[in-house]
């Protein structure tokens, strides 16, 4: 059987997570990428293919003119909709391009879940500076961004003019969302549906870096939320046309109110996915690739419920050369299992990026206690240094 992944740059998703989960399912795997070189440098012994992924028609002229497909599958926020109306030319399993667009275009987004009456957000769309009457302080982004990439808290006016010039001036042809700003707690929720079953797999606390950015630096596993919010989530997921692999949802409580901050229509990334896979005990990725090659999910997974988990991202605080960092561990400590991964190169110059660009490293530590896993990944950070130079 033949699956075709559409990739952007390389990612630990797909590098650890999707390619060997394809060969244990004995697929041929075609990569789609308009970055073939860095693709064939990661994994050399894959068959990868140049193509303007971000043309869904470039990627079925590509698929019609190679081998017959089985699958089309992306783990990418920005391939969602050319997947999905790739896999539809196909006749194959797919995610519908209509849910997908509702969730990479967060004005859209909020628009149908204000039509469906599940939740009213003030937004509004920006393609030039401009001092709008908006609910200040406001959340200031990208339309179709990702990663808190120039995403910022904005308190006046004058100060969106400002913060929109500076994104547009960088991204010419970007069109900005200014909504209101959703105060609370952040918290996700990860789904695997396969468009009649859906299995709620947890989710995760995430701690932001202070305002006015949102850089997430550590998450911790919620192996359940309350049913009331789940339900909240899942209906505004429902209007959304969201129900088919999987999906990272994050949300908000406010008063008993789960309030949407976005929905990233994949599977949730920066390692998280690892260690769900880990944490839960669970072919996680094997399960998502099936959906997309037509297979029905079980009843009950069989995931593991007692598990803690802990993700922590060490953030460079200025610009600079990293010249001293924690090289790549795997240990247990006290029944906790470590497992760090750096993710910049010492002797590499960065600015600060305020997003997860400036990420040093990410430590994925999983046990069975919460206060433990606490404890042994605050000594293990404790006792390693990362060194930045001007």
């Amino acid at each position: 059987m033949r699956l075709y992944l559409l990739a952007l740059n390389p990612t630990d998703s797909v590098t650890e997570g999707f390619l060997p989960a394809a060969a244990r399912l004995g697929l041929d795997v075609t990569v789609l990428t308009d970055q073939p070189e860095a693709h064939r440098a990661t994994y050399p012994d894959v068959e990868i293919l140049e193509c303007d992924v971000r043309d869904f028609r470039a990627v079925i002229t590509r698929v019609s003119t190679h081998h017959r497909p089985d699958a089309v599958f992306t783990n990418s926020d920005h391939l969602q909709t050319q997947a999905a109306l790739a896999a539809a030319y196909f006749g194959l399993p797919r995610k519908d391009w209509r849910a997908t667009l509702r969730c990479k275009d967060k004005a859209e987004m909020r628009r149908r879940l204000a039509a469906a009456g599940v939740d009213t957000v003030w937004s509004a769309e920006l393609t030039a500076p401009a001092a709008l009457d908006a609910p200040y302080p406001c959340v200031l982004k990208p339309r179709e961004g990702v990663a808190s990439e120039d995403v910022v808290l904005v308190d006046t006016a004058e100060e969106l003019v400002a913060r929109s010039k500076e994104i547009l001036d960088r991204r010419r042809d970007a069109v900005l969302v200014v909504e209101e700003y959703l105060p609370g707690e952040l918290y996700t929720l990860e789904t695997l549906g396969d468009g009649h079953v859906r299995h709620v797999l947890g989710g995760f606390l995430t701690e932001l870096s202070p305002p006015p950015y949102f850089v997430e630096e550590r998450l911790t596993f919620v192996p359940a939320h309350p049913e009331p919010v789940v339900a909240q989530v899942l209906g505004q997921l429902d209007a959304l046309g969201v129900g088919f692999g999987a999906c990272h949802t994050e949300f908000v409580v406010q008063d008993g109110r789960a309030r949407i901050i976005e929905v990233n229509y994949r599977a949730i990334g920066d390692q998280c996915d690892l260690l769900l896979a880990r944490l839960l005990d669970l072919p996680l990725f094997e399960h998502i690739l099936r959906t997309h090659l037509g297979e029905p999910l079980p009843a009950d997974l069989g995931a593991k419920r007692d598990g803690a988990a802990r993700l922590e991202y060490p953030c460079a605080d200025r610009a600079g050369t990293l010249i001293d960092a924690p090289a790549v561990t795997e240990l247990t400590v006290g029944g906790v299992h470590l497992t760090y991964r750096p993710m910049r190169e010492l002797g590499e110059r960065h600015e600060l990026y305020h997003t997860n660009r400036d990420y040093l490293g990410v430590l994925r530590a999983t046990g069975t206690d919460q206060p433990t896993v606490d404890r042994v990944t605050a000594e293990f950070l404790a006792a390693r240094r990362w060194e930045i130079q001007p």
